[in-house]
């Protein structure tokens, strides 16, 4: 069976891939694009579209993916899915848009693919963006491609340290709202009494100090998308305002009458229990409702254990540039032993410390175990079969012995080490080692 002519000299002149396949999955004909992309060298015609995208000797649904076509049949309809397609150049993750054309007698003849690469993602170490590829995280990917190219309202769900915000930029950099700004608020930090200012922006004479009009974020965010990072903490006089906001699209400077139009698309995130702050009255119910139009949970670390692998040598290209540093195979094996209630932004610190302590090219296990004995959080899992350490001593609780004991000597040699590598400020160095800025100097003080 052949496809017709016409549809594939349509599908040629596409710049996304597009192939037409049959019920059998054989391909039987394919776009430029969709060849260059995949299979450059070879013909892909009558071949599987899962043998050519995948690698696999079986349809996808039998292969631990999800089939568009076995869910077309099902529905009868067009099906979207993401997958993981090998390419020249690796796997990549891909937005999959399957359509069924009904033959004579109403059943599906051919099936038309059409591929659009997501490339906010990666499925491996990368220096930037979303990296992973467990399930959890291949199912809020899934979301996230479904509705960025929408208009609506996200709220971002999950516990403190899964990467909220970069979420919100892969969001925004799927969109076709990329082209403008992506502005950031940071709604824990901002004191009641600016909040609306900074939001909104005000007029001269507004306020003590206003010597003249200023733009808010709303307007900084003209065209893109406003980021409203842990939207649990806005205060309840300003939910109202917000509200608002989202219900009209307008709103007024501080100390003008005058309604300006916003055209924003709003992303928000929280790690705060939103139904029980509604239920307590801190929180409005209606403006609830409103951010969480599209929600969607980002997976702790723990339920991605096997990303670790993927993430750690990612994060420390990140932490330790412009060295390049690789993990040696003990040292990775130490990092999947750990837990992380602290998730990605915790093994981010874990390899910034790490790295620190590491004088060489390779951060070997050891350096690992060093920089988890040098915080407070990083703890060995319960399900590890593996013998456990001693429990770390956090730099900020005063060592336990002797004043010349080895704990007391690690202690010492590690601060020094920590101090000597350090570029930043004191305030920066405390908030590392998780202590105060006072205790931080005490310390360094005793070292001379």
């Amino acid at each position: 069976m052949q496809a017709l002519p016409e549809l594939t000299a349509f599908l040629d002149g596409l710049p996304e891939p597009h192939i037409v396949f049959d019920a059998q999955y054989r391909i039987l004909a394919a776009n430029t694009a969709y060849r260059r992309q995949f299979s450059p060298q070879r013909s892909v015609i009558g071949r599987t579209c899962y043998e050519v995208s995948h690698h696999f000797s079986v349809p996808c649904d039998q292969a631990g993916e999800s089939c568009p076509l076995a869910r077309s049949r099902e529905s009868g309809q067009r099906e979207r899915v993401l997958h993981l397609h090998h390419t020249p150049q690796g796997e990549a993750y891909v937005n999959i848009e399957l359509a069924p054309l009904p033959g004579e007698d109403g059943t599906p003849a051919f099936f038309v693919e059409k591929m659009e690469p997501l490339r906010v993602a990666e499925s491996q170490p990368a220096s930037q963006g979303l990296v992973g590829r467990a399930p959890a995280f291949r199912h809020m990917l899934e979301l996230v491609a479904r509705v960025a190219r929408s208009r609506a309202t996200v709220l971002l769900l999950g516990e403190s340290g899964t990467g909220k915000e970069l979420v919100a930029h892969a969001l925004h950099e799927a969109s076709p709202r990329a082209g403008k700004a992506l502005v950031a608020v940071d709604c824990s930090s901002l004191p009641e009494a600016l909040f609306e200012s900074e939001l909104f922006g005000h007029e001269r004479g507004a306020f003590t100090g206003a010597a003249g009009p200023r733009g808010g974020l709303v307007e900084a965010a003209s065209g893109g998308t406003l980021f409203l990072d842990e939207v649990g903490d806005i205060p309840l006089p300003m939910q109202v305002k917000l509200l608002r906001l989202l219900e009209t699209g307008t709103y007024r400077r501080v100390g003008s009458t005058d309604l300006r139009h916003a055209d924003i698309r709003v992303v928000s995130a929280t790690h705060r229990d939103l139904p029980a702050m509604v239920a307590d009255g801190r929180f409005r119910e209606d403006l609830y409702y409103r951010l969480c139009t599209f929600p969607i949970r980002l997976p702790a670390l723990r339920e991605r254990r096997d990303d670790i692998a993927l993430l750690a040598p990612a994060l420390l290209e990140r932490v330790a540039a412009p060295r390049r540093l690789r993990l040696s195979k003990e040292a990775l094996a130490r990092l999947t032993t750990l837990e992380y209630p602290g998730n990605v932004r915790e093994l981010r610190n874990l390899l910034e410390r790490a790295a620190l302590l590491c004088d060489g090219d390779v951060v070997e296990g050891s350096h690992v175990q060093m920089a988890v004995d040098t915080g407070i959080w990083a703890r060995p899992t319960r399900h590890t079969s593996m013998p456990l350490p001693p429990q770390p001593l956090p730099l900020a609780t005063p060592p336990i012995g002797p004043s010349g004991s080895p704990l007391k000597s690690l202690e010492r040699d590690t601060l020094r080490a920590l101090a000597a590598a350090h570029t930043g400020s004191r305030a920066e160095l405390a908030a590392r080692l998780g202590m105060s800025e006072r205790s931080l100097y005490r310390k360094l003080k005793a070292l001379g």
